[in-house]
């Protein structure tokens, strides 16, 4: 009896050290995740682009093979990756996020560029265009996708790491884990919320019993494309924005503050001509303005770059995208 107590006791004291553990995970996931929510936003924003344009009976599975991905990103090759960057070579993070906020810069300038200066094959200046093949269009823009995701799911990750600071590994594993797993969860859930809006206000406008319903179902119906067009937009302007901020905070991190300093004096003196309630959002809204602009500059530097000597380098024909 004795020796069954003490068993009991032993599982008792277990029990409290895991839901202690279960509390530090939990708590360092939320932390984690409101650290990295400027850049869940921009995700949210970027990918309902994806799915535009195709049959409303493929969005919701291309959403699904997208999210799969953006899973196997994070939790597959960013959480190890990270946790042994963060553990054995910290140097390399600033670098490696450099490369991905000049991809993210290259796309949202070739976008820019293309609605600028449409191309013969992209029928007009909303690239629309008939499509042969859809299968393969659709291959396409899911890879384009999960590319784009990886980008900024290592971000979300990079950010997301450097606000946990157990030191046990295993817990800042866990906790990142969970990170990954409730952003993709609610970005994927928001986009096929998005997306599948249209068929929602289709349904009220059919099976409504009220007016005033039928006639909110018709206004979704005839507001969606809009929305999509303001999406697509945003998804533009977000890469932008996260590629500029990636560049200036990187270069900050490897010991050039020049950049960021100089942002963040500009911001202040525009903010300090404001009232005091509305100086935190003229902030960072000159902030994100001018990490967008930088990110543009930066991106139609590189789209030659990328277009005529490394695509051809790597096979690809021009204006991949």
């Amino acid at each position: 009896m004795s020796g069954l107590l003490a068993l009991l006791d032993d599982v008792a004291a277990l029990a409290k050290v895991a839901a202690a553990s279960v509390d530090d995970i939990s708590a360092h996931a939320a932390k984690a995740g409101s650290k990295a929510a400027g850049v869940v936003i921009d995700d949210a924003a970027v990918t309902p682009k994806y799915v535009h344009g195709f049959e409303a009976a493929r969005e919701l599975p291309i959403i699904w093979r997208i999210a799969r991905g953006s899973v196997f990103n994070k939790l597959v090759i960013l959480l190890p990756v990270a946790l042994l960057l963060s553990s054995f070579a910290p140097w390399a993070i600033p670098p490696l996020l450099i490369l991905g906020g000049s991809y993210l810069c290259f796309e949202g300038a070739e976008k820019i560029l293309h609605v600028l200066l449409p191309h013969p094959e992209q029928g007009g200046p909303d690239g629309s265009h008939a499509v042969e093949d859809p299968a393969h269009l659709e291959e396409q823009k899911v890879k384009g996708a999960i590319k784009t995701d990886f980008i900024l799911s290592a971000e979300i990750m990079t950010i997301s790491l450097s606000a946990i600071d157990a030191p046990e590994l295993w817990i800042r594993a866990l906790a990142l884990a969970l990170v990954g797993l409730a952003i993709t969860a609610a970005v994927y859930g928001a986009v096929a919320l998005i997306v599948k809006m249209d068929d929602i206000g289709l349904w009220l406008s059919r099976v409504g019993r009220l007016g005033a319903t039928r006639a909110l179902g018709r206004g979704i119906v005839k507001g969606m494309p809009w929305v999509m067009k303001l999406l697509s937009t945003v998804g533009t302007v977000a890469m932008l924005w996260v590629g500029g901020s990636i560049l200036v905070h990187s270069l900050a991190e490897m010991g050039w503050h020049t950049p960021e300093e100089t942002i963040h004096h500009l911001a202040e003196g525009a903010a300090h001509l404001l009232s005091p309630d509305l100086q935190p959002a003229a902030l960072w809204t000159v902030t994100a303005f001018i990490d967008g602009i930088l990110g543009l500059i930066w991106g139609l530097l590189l789209v030659p770059v990328a277009t005529k000597l490394l695509m051809p380098l790597f096979g690809k024909k021009e204006a991949a995208h």
